[in-house]
């Protein structure tokens, strides 16, 4: 709730934004998490969980309307379809939405159909907008992202195959995608798909480009629906797609040929703040998980209540640094976007990027030991959130690659360091030498003594 806003950043949220985040506090526990278990009910079991489209979800969704709960994500003074919060505003809210699985849906700020939005919105034409923009922000329809390929290393989007090829007035499409999220709804109109439309251009960061293809287009296939862990996720899945001369209008491409890696880029910035806020309020969840089983009067190993177990009490205190510190990075990360855009923020994205899912994982390893046995079955939350969590450090570049980077970046400092650190020494050889201070070597201050 915004009396819970951290103090280093209270003063940059509006009134409105705080009233609107209790708005959002009290409908994702109140609402939102008793509605969870029922969501999953009404998927039902088999293949039918495919077709499924529980209706609860449609409830959640118009109460969530009357409250003026929709679309928060899209950042002000970046679109003019922006509900007016702050990346920082919304950033805030995401992390109430992460404490379940059906609060982020129920507001229409659901990945991947947020950066799906933020595309069309920010580089779509008015005929792009029209067609297939209002209806997902209107929550009519949802959508998937087609980046990732099976075969290739697609950590490094420049090995990217899927060919977009120029043929008239159309565009046509052969290759294959995986975890392509989203593309198991039957609601699922539209795809977002990254492919090279210029192999041989002599700038890597130029042959690729991002075209709309409505997913009922022919040609393509759903070969599979891929698990997470085990979990399937239906109805949303994470499809592998193939598609064999897909014939796609040429009026399709989003901003033009060879300017998908800039399309991308502007896509996964706010995309990497989402999931990483989201994910700090499963980890607040974990943990709130956690304290109701060490408090439970039932539990009482060797004769005590967990609570009195000295380590629990330390894996609590730990919980509670690591998140508190992991939204601060997120939360920095949101306020330089804000002021500076994406490009800008790099690398605090990645350093939440990075940092936010492995703190989740942390805390919610340590709430699975503290329910034992009951930890990594069905009857808590805290399996499916671990392993969602988990391919967090996969999704939008492997922890690996912004590491990589974020070295790199680091390290461009190192002459700099070593000319003010040898400069230092300097200075202080000259001080020595003014105020007639002998050198103390190493060592020299330590007191011996016979054994």
């Amino acid at each position: 709730m915004s009396t819970q806003i951290p103090i280093a950043v209270r003063n940059r949220v509006s009134e409105r934004a705080k009233k609107t985040l209790d708005v959002v506090a009290r409908f994702v526990e109140e609402d939102c998490i008793p509605a969870d278990t029922v969501y999953e009910a009404q998927i039902g079991v088999g293949d039918a969980r495919w077709e499924a489209h529980p209706q609860i979800l449609e409830d959640l969704k118009a109460k969530a309307k009357s409250l003026g709960l929709w679309n928060m994500f899209l950042p002000k003074g970046h679109y003019k379809e922006s509900p007016g919060f702050t990346n920082l505003e919304y950033g805030l809210m995401a992390e109430w939405l992460g404490k379940s699985r059906v609060a982020s849906e129920a507001v229409n700020c659901a990945a991947p159909d947020t950066g799906n939005m933020e595309v069309l919105a920010k580089y779509g034409n008015e005929e792009q907008k029209a067609k297939w923009l209002k209806p997902l922000m209107d929550g009519k329809i949802r959508s998937a992202f087609l980046m990732t390929e099976p075969q290739v290393a697609s950590s490094d989007a420049r090995n990217i195959e899927m060919k977009i090829t120029k043929d008239g007035d159309h565009y046509v499409l052969n290759g294959q995608k995986w975890w392509s999220s989203g593309a198991g709804d039957p609601r699922c109109k539209v795809y977002i798909v990254m492919g090279k439309s210029d192999p041989n251009n002599k700038d890597p960061y130029r042959q690729q480009s991002v075209i709309i293809v409505p997913s009922d287009t022919k040609g393509i296939t759903i070969e599979r629906m891929l698990s997470v862990y085990g979990y399937d996720d239906a109805p949303h899945g994470h499809g592998h797609i193939t598609f064999y001369n897909v014939r796609v209008p040429a009026a399709n491409l989003v901003l033009g040929e060879g300017r998908g890696f800039e399309i991308i880029q502007g896509r996964l910035g706010p995309g990497r703040i989402h999931h990483a806020m989201r994910t700090i309020g499963a980890a607040e969840r974990a943990l709130e998980w956690m304290l109701m089983r060490i408090n439970d009067p039932k539990k009482t190993p060797f004769g005590k209540q967990l609570r009195e177990h000295g380590v629990i009490l330390e894996w609590v205190a730990k919980s509670r640094i690591d998140i508190d510190a992991a939204r601060l990075v997120v939360l920095n990360a949101a306020i330089k976007m804000d002021e500076q855009g994406p490009k800008a923020a790099l690398t605090e994205i990645a350093q939440a990027k990075v940092l936010v899912p492995q703190t989740a994982l942390t805390v919610i390893d340590r709430a699975v030991q503290s329910f034992g046995g009951a930890g990594v079955s069905q009857d808590t939350p805290l399996a499916n959130m671990w392993a969602q969590i988990r391919t967090l450090r996969l999704a939008d570049g492997p922890d690996e690659v912004h590491l990589q980077q974020m070295g790199r970046n680091e390290n461009k400092r190192g002459k700099a360091v070593t000319d003010k650190i040898n400069a230092q020494k300097a200075k202080a050889e000259e001080l020595r030498k003014k105020y007639g201070a002998k050198r103390t070597e190493i060592g020299s201050n330590i007191k011996h003594s016979k054994l």
